[in-house]
């Protein structure tokens, strides 16, 4: 149950370590942006090592449906864009890829 918790709050650190780079490097902002932006990102990087799996790159792979779930809502509520109806559809495709990986059969190759 931790997992959920700590995949939210790992993409919430990850996208505003993203967003101060984005500011900085893309808007004109201040240099500054960048001290916020590292400890946010080690943040991040710290948390997901908190998921409870195997493998790193399989919480890494089911983190991405949260990641993508956090952005369009970081979209929607930080930069008050509305999603479009095609994000809510790559949502739904990503979250469903997501799930495979992380509660899907573990088949095995040939």
């Amino acid at each position: 149950m931790f997992n959920y918790l700590w995949f939210f709050l790992a993409a919430l650190f990850e996208i505003a370590g993203c967003y101060a780079f984005w500011m900085w490097l893309r808007q004109g902002k201040s240099a500054w942006w960048i001290a916020p932006a590292l400890l946010s990102l080690t943040l991040f990087a710290v948390l997901l090592t908190r998921i409870e799996a195997t493998y790193a790159g399989r919480a890494y792979a089911a983190y991405g449906g949260i990641y993508i779930v956090a952005s369009i809502g970081w979209l929607a509520v930080v930069e008050r864009v509305r999603p479009l109806g095609s994000d809510w559809i790559g949502v739904a495709l990503c979250v469903l890829g997501a799930g495979v990986i992380l509660f899907g059969p573990r088949l095995t190759g040939p």
